[in-house]
């Protein structure tokens, strides 16, 4: 049975907890063995990711930021405010700085200080809602770009990296669900296939996203996807996975295990 507290493990790897909570959680790692292998196996995945070379950004990454600010420059031009005067120094640093993750966050500044003058300028310009809800976008589509440069990068750790990017895209167009469904269908890397997973659970609002982790059932080779995917299916209750489960339990070599775990799936569906 999982421990309630497995989901600390997280906080604790991360330094997120006060002195107290951290005494306390260690305390339990030394009477819960189940969390104590969790820990190790999360450690020794993280560990193996930061060994990981760092990539290069690709050209086409290159190609998309810079269309992105012109056309944030552009729509900001007749305003002349402080956004519209930054965004040449911000291609300059670009031109200089290879580091994608550099020049990401350059761009969420940039933007930020555009949001705040648009908000300083309230009591005399009358600032719209059609305004902030325009910034508000260009962050949206910039996360949206980060996630789908980075989803298709040589490196596993850049590819969870990429897949991060989804939490703060609360709503996902089509092509960003669609890589997301690419991913986690033909992806090498079973962990960021697990990430990619879980991310998709926040988009289950969307009819193309249940149908699209249905069909994934069958696609899933690794123990840990299919005991995940019994898990999401379950919690959506989602009764179409039923007949793919079911084609699952016909294959000779399924792990014993999983076995299990699908035929009570199964039962709790149906």
């Amino acid at each position: 049975m999982k421990c309630e507290k497995e989901e600390q493990i997280t906080l604790w790897i991360n330094n997120e907890m006060t002195e107290a909570e951290r005494k306390a959680f260690e305390k339990h790692l030394g009477e819960c063995p189940a969390c104590a292998q969790e820990l190790k196996a999360e450690q020794q995945l993280w560990n193996m990711i930061g060994e990981l070379p760092a990539p290069q950004p690709s050209a086409d990454m290159r190609v998309r930021f810079d269309a992105m600010l012109e056309d944030f420059k552009a729509s900001h031009q007749p305003k002349a405010n402080a956004l519209s005067r930054i965004g040449s120094k911000l291609k300059l640093l670009w031109s200089f700085q290879p580091g994608m993750q550099l020049a990401y966050t350059v761009i969420l500044v940039v933007i930020g200080i555009g949001l705040g003058s648009l908000l300083k300028r309230g009591g005399s310009d009358q600032v719209t809602r059609a305004e902030l809800a325009e910034v508000t976008t260009k962050l949206k589509d910039m996360n949206e770009t980060m996630m789908l440069a980075l989803i298709e990068n040589p490196s596993a750790s850049e590819r969870i990296r990429g897949v991060s990017y989804t939490e703060k895209i609360k709503t996902a167009n089509k092509e960003v669900i669609d890589a997301l469904l690419s991913t986690l269908n033909n992806d090498q890397n079973v962990n960021v296939r697990l990430v990619t997973l879980e991310a998709l659970t926040q988009y289950t609002y969307d009819a193309s996203v249940r149908e699209g982790l249905v069909k994934s059932i069958a696609q899933q080779d690794s123990p840990l996807m299919q005991a995940a995917l019994a898990d999401v299916m379950l919690k959506l209750q989602e009764k179409r996975s039923v007949q793919s489960f079911r084609k699952l339990l016909e294959q000779k070599d399924l792990d014993k295990s999983i076995r299990g775990k699908i035929e009570e799936t199964i039962t709790k569906l149906i």
